[in-house]
């Protein structure tokens, strides 16, 4: 190839790796050589230029990763890092990016200071050619920020820019985006080529990324991030006023540094003083504004035309308007204006009329869906389903809740919400809104309303009615007070409300005649089949309510049991239930029997032992029991109020009521004649006058009305139900009837 310095010379590049070089010096005699040559004037002298690389690198350890462990390990620095050489032998230190010097002594590692602000030399030749060398880089000594842009301006007919010894020729530099135009002899290879944009001057960082073209590279100014660069505010590169710091990361996301560029607004080299310079929106953009552009600094605003002119779109600038017949132009305005208006007026009526006759279908077709037809024969054909229940409208519940308002709301459920509701007849009733209810569901859930409707007692939640306009059904039934047994016993010690043993005996009772009443004493059986404190509710006079028959199974008289699905509770849920999927009374029975343990441990079925796992209250009771008195385990309340033959009582009936068989179990009937007969011996034993105690239980009435409890059916059952309050009263499918 033919050299640029002139005809009659040649040059070649070679890159050449080799593992041994072996140079030696002769010295020559003092007396001129002479030169036997015979070839021409211009070829009788031949220069050999050699330019070598010599690596080296530490031999003791064959990795990285084994010299680290070695006590000789050579890169003590801080901020120094392994390296493994060309050679793949042995291994060599350096600095981390962003700092530079010796790392093989301590402390050797210093942070990068050589870029410079401003250049060192005054009067710097700024092109090359036809190509712009702005600062930071520089083709003349001490005109470029730090070593690295330093570039080379060949002295020729045709200035040419190059960089790394004239290897690389540079086309463009574009500060605003950080990039750097070359071109190179693509005979090299990439490798070759990408060597070349790693290497860097000794102690400079490498700054020069991965191509993102082939015609090429991003550059940063320092290997520093740009909170770690404005420490340093000698060396801070973005002098300019309106300039920002941008970090540089390689197309392989690992962090290579940062670069400057205007703001928004400003445009021009912010690697000197005052080099952003600010932008003439308006003349740059014609049109930027359908008014006057008025330009800022960083920015611009625009204004409505004067009076009596109009934006051009043509002319691109505010004109004078032309004449118009000012009272016509009233008459059209009015007209207009009064026509819109009618056309309005108009279009909402019908619009509302339209929405009105669409929610009435609407209503129509949910309540054919959900069976209310049905429901209306099932309730006309019993008098005491049609004295107790009723199909409510949407519009006497919507009025009832203050349109479902959310002052209302009681609480919230997995599948709902709950909230309370004042009827027409000033009736208080709990209005349970679900969000979702499965396919299939639905004839189930008619009549299941239809035969809980006929369950008249007085520890069971009454239902009122439900309503059938919606896609989801609604169900009405009693307000109750003062919260769940569960909320009670297991609340912050420090609340108000508190049971005696005398409640606890009483509630117990109670309760179990709710259930007996559901095994044997309804027209039909019904199995609750999750009975748990949650879902005993307690009125103003704390009298116990059994609720929520989401999970309720009724049973021909002729049959025993039901194989079904096991659901339940965790913690009350019956065992041999569990094991053989035959739902019968004594499932019931199991649960009441956890019911007790909590009436007289005063602990959730499930709770933290001392050794901070969880533990069952039924193993706890049924394991202390063998060894301990029950007076021992009970809680110190109940341990104050009771008598040990209560406490006994009380806890032989659990035993009971918790042995895995169920035909070992007693009756609802039997626990309910036990607790009575120990209320009985406890009112003849502290020979209480019964006005007295009537008196008593107002007193506690009144006190808890004060505290202020509210009926959160749906908070409770978010924090200990499987099932949510929205299946309350729903049958399961496939039950026969």
């Amino acid at each position: 190839m033919q050299d640029p310095r002139g005809p009659g010379s040649c040059s070649v590049n070679a890159v050449i790796f080799v593992h041994t070089v072996e140079l030696q010096f002769v010295r020559h005699k003092t007396s001129k050589m002479k030169t036997h040559s015979h070839l021409s004037i211009l070829w009788d002298t031949i220069n050999v230029n050699i330019e070598t690389v010599i690596e080296w690198s530490i031999v003791d350890q064959t990795s990285c990763s084994s010299s680290k462990e070695d006590s000789n390990y050579a890169c003590v620095s801080h901020h120094s890092e392994c390296m493994v050489p060309f050679t793949h032998v042995g291994y060599v230190c350096r600095c981390k990016s962003g700092y530079g010097g010796n790392p093989y002594i301590s402390g050797g590692c210093l942070p990068d200071h050589g870029y410079s602000s401003r250049p060192r030399k005054a009067n710097c030749s700024r092109w090359c050619g036809n190509i712009s060398v702005p600062f930071p880089f520089g083709i003349e000594e001490g005109c470029s920020a730090r070593k690295t842009f330093e570039l080379h301006c060949s002295d020729t007919t045709l200035p040419i820019l190059q960089t790394y010894g004239g290897l690389i020729d540079v086309t463009y530099i574009n500060v605003s985006e950080g990039l750097l135009g070359i071109k190179y002899d693509s005979s090299f290879g990439e490798e070759i080529f990408n060597t070349i944009l790693q290497s860097s001057e000794p102690q400079e960082p490498t700054l020069y990324v991965d191509p993102l073209e082939s015609a090429s590279v991003r550059w940063a100014v320092d290997s520093l991030t740009c909170q770690e660069a404005k420490k340093n505010a000698s060396g801070y590169a973005c002098v300019s006023i309106h300039s920002s710091c941008l970090g540089v990361i390689s197309s392989n996301k690992s962090y290579v540094g940062y670069r400057c560029a205007c703001l928004d607004g400003f445009e021009g080299n912010p690697y000197i003083t005052d080099g952003c310079e600010d932008i003439d929106e308006c003349k740059r953009t014609p049109g930027l504004c359908k008014g006057n552009c008025h330009n800022t600094v960083g920015n611009y605003t625009c204004t409505k035309c004067p009076d009596h002119t109009e934006y051009d779109i043509t002319k691109m600038q505010c004109t004078p308007v032309r004449k118009q017949n000012l009272l016509l132009g009233i008459v059209i305005g009015l007209s207009s204006g009064f026509g819109m208006l009618l056309f309005g007026l108009i279009a909402i009526f019908l619009i509302r009329r339209w929405k009105r006759d669409v929610q009435e279908k609407l209503r129509r077709k949910y309540f054919r869906t959900n069976k209310g037809l049905l429901l209306e024969q099932l309730i006309s054909a019993d008098e005491n389903a049609s004295e107790n229940t009723k199909i409510f409208s949407i519009q006497e519940l919507k009025k009832a809740t203050n349109n479902f308002d959310l002052a209302r709301i009681l609480g919230h459920g997995g599948h709902g919400t709950v909230y309370k509701g004042i009827l027409s007849n000033q009736h208080v009733v709990a209005i349970k809104k679900s969000q979702i209810i499965r396919e299939g569901e639905i004839s189930d859930f008619i009549n299941e309303v239809a035969i809980l409707s006929q369950i008249n007692h007085r520890n069971i939640v009454k239902l009122f009615g439900c309503c059938l306009e919606t896609e989801v059904p609604l169900l009405v039934y009693d307000f109750i007070p003062n919260g769940s047994l569960f909320e009670i016993l297991h609340h912050d010690p420090s609340n108000i409300v508190s049971l005696t043993w005398n409640d606890c005996l009483r509630i117990a009772s109670e309760t179990a005649g709710a259930l007996c009443y559901l095994h044997s004493a309804a027209s039909i059986s019904i199995f609750h089949r999750d009975v748990k404190s949650s879902n005993i509710l307690l009125d103003v006079n704390n009298t116990a309510k059994v609720s929520d028959f989401g999970a309720s199974r009724t049973v021909p008289m002729d049959q025993t049991h039901l194989v079904t699905a096991v659901q339940g509770t965790f913690g009350y849920l019956d065992p041999e239930y569990y094991q053989t999927g035959q739902l019968n009374q004594k499932s019931d029975v199991y649960s009441f029997g956890v019911v007790l343990l909590e009436l007289l441990i005063r602990k959730k079925p499930i709770f933290t032992a001392e050794s901070g796992m969880a533990e069952s209250l039924c193993n706890y009771f049924l394991l202390e029991i063998r060894s301990r008195q029950p007076k021992e385990i009970v809680a110190a309340q109940v341990l104050e109020e009771a008598t040990e033959e209560e406490i006994n009582g009380v806890a032989s009936l659990a035993e009971k009521c918790l042995r895995l068989k169920g035909e070992e179990r007693p009756t609802m009937k039997e626990v309910e004649t036990t607790l009575q007969q120990l209320r009985m011996n406890r009112t003849n034993s502290s020979q209480v006058d019964p006005s007295a105690e009537q008196e008593m239980q107002g007193h506690q009435s009144m006190t808890m009305n004060l505290a202020g409890r509210t009926y959160n059916v749906a908070s409770q059952r978010s924090q200990n139900a499987c099932y949510s309050l929205e299946q309350e009263f729903l049958a399961s499918a496939s039950l026969p009837r």
